[in-house]
């Protein structure tokens, strides 16, 4: 395997293991929770879901072939929350995904150098998945802290629970070095 295709397989782990995260943080929630803010200058995790699809559905709607701002994309509207029920959110979380995974899916490790634009700035391939890659850590990470907030001290933890660090280490040390993604073992540890 080639280092460009290695890329395209490790950066599909990483966002696979993110939509995953998130997901698992949804899942400690009440659906009401989902629509929660805690002043006007924040968001709820409704609004950054609806956010994150427009995004997902701009970028990678015709990737290789338009700009990634797409001239019918409200960004400002992504903030409003419109959708009241988790089955609907979750929808267009599911929908921003599933447009994003199927461009991704169907790139070749040639194309990475080639350009595609965003909002008339060109990118190699690479740098467009660098920035989304970014971008949707970026928000998930605000979903799982507010979800933690939100359940006020009965939350599972979805990382290294506090004051496990020396257990977690010592399970990893315990066995033969391995050459694998890291997020094989998280995305095992989270089911």
């Amino acid at each position: 395997m080639n280092i460009n295709e290695q890329y395209l397989v490790s950066v599909k782990k990483q966002f696979e293991h993110y939509k995953k995260l998130a997901e698992k943080a949804m899942d400690q929630l009440e659906p009401e929770q989902l629509l929660i803010t805690y002043n006007e200058d924040t968001n709820s995790i409704a609004a950054i879901i609806k956010h994150m699809s427009g995004n997902m559905l701009s970028r990678w709607t015709d990737f290789l072939t338009t700009d990634g701002e797409k001239p019918d994309r409200n960004r400002d509207a992504e903030f409003e929350i419109t959708v009241q029920d988790k089955a609907n959110i979750l929808q267009k979380w599911n929908e921003g995904w599933e447009c994003f995974f199927t461009s991704f899916d169907a790139l070749k490790p040639e194309q990475l150098a080639n350009t595609v634009y965003i909002r008339n700035e060109g990118h190699t391939i690479m740098e467009a998945i660098s920035r989304h890659l970014a971008h949707s850590a970026y928000h998930i990470g605000q979903i799982v802290f507010y979800a933690k907030q939100l359940k006020d001290g009965s939350w599972n933890s979805l990382s290294i629970a506090k004051n496990k660090s020396k257990d977690y280490n010592a399970d990893k040390f315990s066995t033969e070095k391995t050459m694998k993604n890291y997020t094989e073992s998280e995305l095992r540890r989270m089911k």
